[in-house]
């Protein structure tokens, strides 16, 4: 029998770090994707701009972390990522424009809501779904933060603390959901919406800068 190739320990942690960042990265976008599935649907059901804006957010997110899903796989294999780098500046720009898109929407649908359109409904799928997410969130940041460090990535480390953000979304919309639902509040539906605006903004610049590195 041959002996057996000796193991370089100092590559082994990096490499069993690297597979548990792509777990995380894969994890994210199932979340996110069933995320705005939920968020989506029931929005529409009850015609709330918050929970319509925070799917489509969530749609974003999974595009972003496809991009880096991909960086990352690069890595694992030790390919070059210079044509990737590349790729992904493209890409950026495209999802900073997303960003942008969606904080449009999101004002012209708050302002339609405040001023003529029909009051949102209350929803309790998304009231669960607000609080899942402020658990589920801010516990796959901390360890793609932890891998991030672990493995030396900037890329997964910039993803997690955008992860980290989405917590203050999840929050706006607990705010805006549970107003209505409680007090019959449904102007706090919008206005929960306009407060996310802001954000939006902050990640769309981000992405075209970004974009032109």
């Amino acid at each position: 029998m041959p002996p057996a190739e000796p193991v370089d320990a100092a590559t082994a942690p990096a490499r069993d770090w690297t597979r548990i960042a792509l777990a995380l990265v894969i994890a994210t976008i199932a979340y996110n994707a069933a995320e705005a599935a939920i968020a989506l649907w029931s929005g529409v059901a009850a015609g709330s701009v918050v929970l319509v804006g925070f799917g489509l957010d969530s749609v974003i997110e999974c595009a972003a972390a496809g991009v880096l899903l991909g960086r990352l796989r690069l890595e694992h294999r030790g390919a070059d990522a210079g044509t990737v780098e590349h790729a992904e500046h493209r890409v950026r720009r495209f999802v900073g424009a997303t960003f942008f898109a969606l904080a449009a929407y999101v004002v012209m649908q708050s302002a339609w809501t405040f001023f003529g359109g029909a009051a949102p409904a209350e929803s309790r799928l998304g009231i669960a779904l607000a609080i899942v997410s402020l658990v589920v969130m801010p516990l796959v940041a901390w360890g793609k933060l932890h891998a991030a460090r672990e493995i030396g990535s900037g890329a997964l480390r910039a993803e997690a603390k955008e992860t980290l953000a989405c917590t203050y979304l999840s929050f706006s919309l607990l705010l805006g959901l549970g107003a209505n639902a409680l007090f019959g509040w449904w102007w706090a539906d919008p206005l929960a919406a306009l407060a996310m605006v802001p954000w939006l903004v902050k990640e769309g610049r981000e992405g075209f800068e970004d974009g032109c590195g």
